[in-house]
């Protein structure tokens, strides 16, 4: 464990030094945490080998970290700062999801007939499109300190994103596989899957929010809110083995859930102090969460889809846009949301894609 330890940090801190070139250009520091990754995992050069990522004790650091990074979130979701612009944001998110969904199933069921495959793997590949990492385009805003109407759009969106996703995914999961076997999935896991992160969040997210609303020091801020994340997310651990049939739980949502409960308890100062002392730790959390995101990414299933890998961005990309265009456009929004947060739905989905669609096919076991 301590050699894997001492490979993990290294790898922390490549990774540090590589988002700081890719600044230099003028680039998001994310995509230099992203790339090593890639370079570092167990398909290159193995500094972050396949031990380390199937360890126990990895999965669960990366799963608290998870936890700690859904503040980013979270903590933008403060009532009094959504509310003027709460409808617009539901639809536009509707329509972008949903339409991806939609889009992507009629491709590859195009794609797949044509080549005798069969038709539900269509509708696997349009369950997958819809969810996106919030991490990567909330990095992005957090570094380049970018407001206005895009920016308190996509916000919420990143968060309502992942209900959605999960919610179309596990629910298409289970009627393929209850059409393609005997069996049924249980029924009450599609339900538990989306509401028991958010449960979990805002109970734990009162508690935290009574701990928080007095003033203290930076330091007991800092280690009430450090504590109050441990135990969020060993609730987390408990319902996320011992309930439910295997481990899905959304640590990212169980902490935007807590994040946003304890936000919209304490005042506007307040708040502003926490994050202000969290955001270094906050900073580490985040290229460790990258770095797990980008290592187990396999080029070879890159190489082997082939064509399939390009038609998955280009219609996935198409989905999101004309998505988030059509319920930007229903809503009367702002002209700059119309027209910038679809294409910045694209740009995150080309930078992410590959490392997604190859994880995703290995982990759902999708013959190609």
């Amino acid at each position: 464990m301590i050699v894997s330890l001492v490979r993990l940090l290294a790898a922390i801190v490549i990774a540090f030094f590589a988002g700081k070139l890719i600044s230099k250009i003028k680039l998001p520091s994310i995509l230099g945490w992203l790339i090593a990754g890639m370079i570092l995992g167990p398909h290159a050069v193995s500094l972050v080998n396949q031990q380390i990522l199937d360890a126990g004790w990895y999965q669960t650091v990366v799963h608290i970290l998870e936890c700690a990074v859904g503040l980013m979130i979270g903590t933008e979701l403060v009532w009094n700062k959504i509310k003027r612009s709460g409808k617009a944001i539901v639809v536009t998110t509707l329509t972008q999801s949903l339409g991806t969904f939609l889009f992507v199933s009629l491709v590859f069921g195009i794609v797949f007939y044509v080549q005798g495959i069969p038709l539900y793997l269509a509708f696997l590949f349009g369950g997958i499109a819809l969810a996106t990492a919030p991490a990567p385009a909330l990095s992005i805003v957090r570094e380049f300190k970018t407001n206005g109407p895009v920016t308190n759009t996509l916000i919420p969106m990143a968060a309502l994103d992942d209900i959605v996703g999960c919610i179309v995914f596990f629910t298409t999961i289970a009627i393929v596989a209850g059409n393609l076997s005997a069996g049924e999935l249980p029924a009450y896991m599609i339900a538990l899957v989306v509401i028991l992160p958010l449960v979990i969040g805002v109970v734990t997210g009162l508690l935290a929010g009574v701990t928080l609303k007095k003033e203290r020091s930076s330091s007991a801020t800092l280690i009430i809110l450090i504590l109050n994340i441990l135990f969020t997310s060993g609730v987390g651990f408990v319902f996320n083995n011992q309930v439910m049939p295997k481990p899905v739980l959304n640590f990212m949502l169980i902490g935007m859930a807590f994040s946003a409960t304890f936000s919209n308890m304490v005042t506007e100062k307040r708040l502003e102090e926490i994050m202000h002392v969290f955001n270094p730790f906050l900073g580490i959390a985040m290229i460790i969460v990258i770095l797990n995101l980008g290592a187990p990414l396999d080029y070879h299933l890159i190489m082997g889809a082939g064509l399939f890998t390009v038609i998955y961005i280009i219609a996935r990309a198409l989905g999101k846009y004309f998505g988030a265009y059509f319920g930007a456009s229903i809503t009367k929004s702002p002209k700059t949301v119309k027209k910038l947060l679809g294409i910045e739905r694209c740009v995150e989905i080309i930078e992410s894609a590959y490392a997604k669609f190859a994880k995703e096919s290995k982990n759902n076991k999708i013959a190609l």
